[in-house]
C-alpha cells in the first residue's frame, strides 16, 4: 500500500529542517498556509519559496533511502521501449532507465507507489529498483521517448486538417484520451502553459504554421508549432470556451474561459480571451487567472522596507486619490487587490468598477463596465457616490469625465483607487492636467502615485556571485548607491533544472512612489514642469525606479542586463 502523503510529509519535514534548509517558523507559516489554502504542506512550502523541488528531492532520498536522479538530457536505450509499455509508463509516470541483468531500474515521480511496482514487475518479469526524479523531467523525457502526447497530437492535427482547413470544432467540455485532436490539443496548451507558470498564451497564425507561445516570467517562449490547416478549428474550440461569437472573425472579441469545466485538476483557473482578425486568421491570447493567488500580501510584492512603509500609510488616509502607473503587464492590479485585501473589514463599504473583474474579493461589491450598454467607468463610478462608499476602485482613468470625478470623490471625503497609463510618477501629475483636470484639483486629491515594473528573479540555484565590473560600477554610481557591493550576482548555468537554463525563476516588483508632501503638492498647484516636481519629490526622499532597481541588483535579486532591460538610466 502506498505511504499516505502527510505520511510522507511527516518524514521529509525534520530532514528538511536539520538540514537547515526550513526552520520551524517556516513550518509554522506553511502549515497556516496549507489550511487557509486547502493544499498539501509540501506544495504551501514550494508556493511560498520556502524550499525548491530539488530540496524536497533530496530530503526524500535520505529519508528514505532511495537514490535521487536527474534525467536532463538522458534518455533511456531504445530496447527499453518494447520492456516497458507505453502506456504502464504514461499511466505511472516511470521511465525505465536501465537494465542490468534481471534487474530493471525505474525513475518515478513516488518511488513509494508499491501497487505500480508490483504492476510493472509483473509485466515486465524483472525484478524493479526505483529510483526518484522530478516530475517535469519524468514527463518531458516520457514525452521525448515515446514521442508523447504533444508529438502525438501534432501528428493527428496534421493528419486531419494537414490538407484542408476546417472552420469548427464541437461543443465538449469532458476532454479525454478519446476527443477529438482539437479538443485534446487546445487543453493541452492551457494545461501545459499552468504548470510553466506562463501568464499568457499567444496562438498564433503564420503564413505556413500555428505558432503557440508562453509568456513566462515576462518572456515569451515558443512551445508547440502546429499544422497551419488547424488554425480555424484551433480558434473556433477556445471561442466555444469562451463563449464568444464562433462566426465572427472580421472583429475583435473578449471572453472569459472558467478552465475547471474543461480540466477539474484546476478549478481555481480562469482565462481571459482575446482574439483579433490578422492577415493570416485570427490572433487568440489568453491570460491566465489563478483564483488562488488572490491573497498575496503587500509584503510579498517587492516593496523595499522604506517604500512598504510608506505605501502602507498611504492606503490607510481617510480621503484622497492613490493611483497606480506603468504599462500593460507590470503588476498594477496585482498590488491594487493586494492593497484592498488588507484594508478590507466589515467597518468599511468597498465598491469597485472593473473591466473585467479579475479576482473575486471577499466582503467588497465589484462591478464590471459594460459600455455596449451605456455602463462606463465615469457612470459606475457616478452612481457609486450615491451608494455610501468608503473606498472606491476604479479599474482605469482613460478620459477626463472619469478623471473629474475621480478627483471630485477624492475631495469628499472617499479613499480612491485607480490606474493610468504613463511611464513613471511624476508623469502622472502631467497626464491628469492634460486631460483637463485643474493643478491645484491634482495636488489636492492625491495621496501616492506609485510607478510599477516586474523584473525577472535570478533563479536561487544556480545564481552566481561575482566582481563589479566597470558596467555595474557605472550603474551603480549613476543610482547614487554608495558603497558599491563588493560582489554582483550574474545569470547561471545553462543546465539549471530549476530554471530551464534561463538563469531566471519567478518576478519582483520595482516601484517609484511620488507621496505628496507639502512642497511636491506646491509644485503641482503652481503648474511647475515635470523636472521641478521631480526636484522636490527626491528632495523628500523619493526612489526612483532605476535606483529601486540598482537596489535589487546590488542585493542580488536580480541582473543587471535584466534590471536595465525593465528600466532606464534616464528615469533616475
Amino acid at each position: 500500500m502506498t505511504m499516505a502523503p502527510h505520511s510522507v510529509e511527516k518524514r521529509l519535514i525534520p530532514v528538511l529542517i536539520s538540514e537547515g534548509i526550513l526552520e520551524e517558523k517556516d513550518v509554522l507559516k506553511a502549515t497556516s498556509y496549507a489550511r487557509k489554502k486547502k493544499v498539501s504542506l509540501r506544495d504551501a512550502i514550494l508556493e511560498l519559496n520556502l524550499a525548491s523541488e530539488e530540496d524536497f528531492l533530496y530530503a526524500f532520498s535520505t529519508a528514505f533511502h532511495v537514490t535521487c536522479i536527474t534525467l536532463k538530457g538522458f534518455l533511456p536505450e531504445s530496447e527499453l521501449k518494447e520492456l516497458v509499455p507505453k502506456e504502464l509508463a504514461f499511466r505511472h509516470q516511470a521511465v525505465p532507465v536501465s537494465r542490468v541483468g534481471n534487474t530493471l531500474t525505474l525513475a518515478m515521480a513516488n518511488p513509494l507507489d508499491v501497487e505500480a511496482i508490483d504492476m510493472l514487475r509483473q509485466r515486465t518479469g524483472l525484478d524493479v529498483t526505483p529510483v526518484i526524479a522530478a516530475e517535469k523531467e519524468i514527463r518531458e523525457t516520457l514525452e521525448q521517448f515515446y514521442g508523447g502526447k504533444v508529438a502525438e497530437l501534432v501528428q493527428r492535427l496534421g493528419d486531419t486538417y494537414g490538407g484542408r482547413e476546417i472552420q469548427f470544432t464541437e461543443l465538449e467540455e469532458d476532454v479525454n484520451e478519446t476527443s477529438a485532436p482539437v479538443v485534446q490539443a487546445v487543453n493541452k496548451a492551457i494545461e501545459d502553459a499552468i504548470n510553466a507558470g506562463a501568464s499568457d498564451v499567444h496562438i498564433e497564425p503564420l503564413e505556413d504554421k500555428l505558432r503557440v507561445r508562453y509568456r513566462i516570467d515576462g518572456v515569451m517562449r515558443e512551445q508547440m508549432v502546429l499544422p497551419k490547416g488547424s488554425a480555424p478549428a484551433i480558434v473556433s474550440r477556445v471561442k466555444i470556451m469562451a463563449t464568444l461569437d464562433i462566426t465572427e472573425k472580421r472583429l475583435p472579441q473578449d471572453g472569459r474561459i472558467y478552465f475547471g469545466r474543461y480540466n477539474r485538476r484546476y478549478p481555481t483557473i480562469d482565462l481571459r480571451v482575446s482574439t483579433v482578425p490578422t492577415g493570416y486568421g485570427e490572433k487568440v491570447v489568453m491570460r491566465i487567472i489563478n483564483r488562488s493567488d488572490l491573497t498575496l500580501g503587500l509584503d510579498t510584492l517587492g516593496f523595499t522596507r522604506n517604500n512598504l512603509e510608506i505605501y502602507r500609510n498611504a492606503i490607510r488616509a481617510p480621503y484622497g486619490m492613490i493611483l497606480h502607473v506603468g504599462p500593460t503587464g507590470s503588476g498594477k492590479t496585482t498590488t491594487l487587490y493586494a492593497a484592498l485585501s488588507e484594508i478590507n473589514s466589515p467597518t468599511v463599504n468597498i465598491q469597485t468598477v472593473e473591466d473585467p473583474i479579475e479576482y473575486q474579493l471577499k466582503g467588497i461589491s465589484q462591478t464590471m463596465v459594460h459600455p455596449e450598454i451605456g455602463l462606463t467607468f465615469a457612470r459606475a463610478l457616478r452612481s457609486f457616490l450615491r451608494q455610501d462608499p468608503d473606498i472606491l476602485m476604479v479599474g482605469e482613468i482613460r478620459d477626463k469625465e472619469t478623471a473629474m470625478i475621480a478627483v471630485e470623490a477624492a475631495l469628499t471625503g472617499h479613499l480612491l483607487f485607480s490606474t493610468l497609463h504613463t511611464n513613471d510618477a511624476v508623469g502622472t501629475t502631467t497626464r491628469l492636467v492634460e486631460m483637463g483636470v485643474e493643478p491645484f484639483l491634482v495636488g489636492s486629491s492625491l495621496v501616492v502615485v506609485c510607478a510599477q515594473r516586474l523584473m525577472r528573479r535570478l533563479c536561487e540555484r544556480c545564481i552566481v556571485q561575482a566582481a563589479p565590473d566597470s558596467v555595474h560600477k557605472e550603474a551603480f554610481a549613476l543610482a547614487g548607491l554608495d558603497p558599491i557591493p563588493e560582489t554582483v550576482p550574474l545569470q547561471g548555468a545553462a543546465d539549471c533544472p530549476q530554471c530551464e537554463g534561463s538563469g531566471y525563476k519567478g518576478r519582483v516588483g520595482v516601484h517609484e512612489l511620488l507621496y505628496i508632501t507639502a512642497a511636491v503638492r506646491k509644485a503641482i498647484n503652481s503648474g511647475a514642469r515635470e523636472d521641478e516636481v521631480l526636484a522636490a519629490a527626491r528632495t523628500g526622499g523619493m526612489t526612483t525606479l532605476y535606483q529601486d532597481a540598482m537596489v535589487k541588483v546590488a542585493s542580488g535579486i536580480t541582473s543587471l542586463e535584466e534590471a536595465l532591460r525593465v528600466v532606464r538610466a534616464e528615469e533616475q
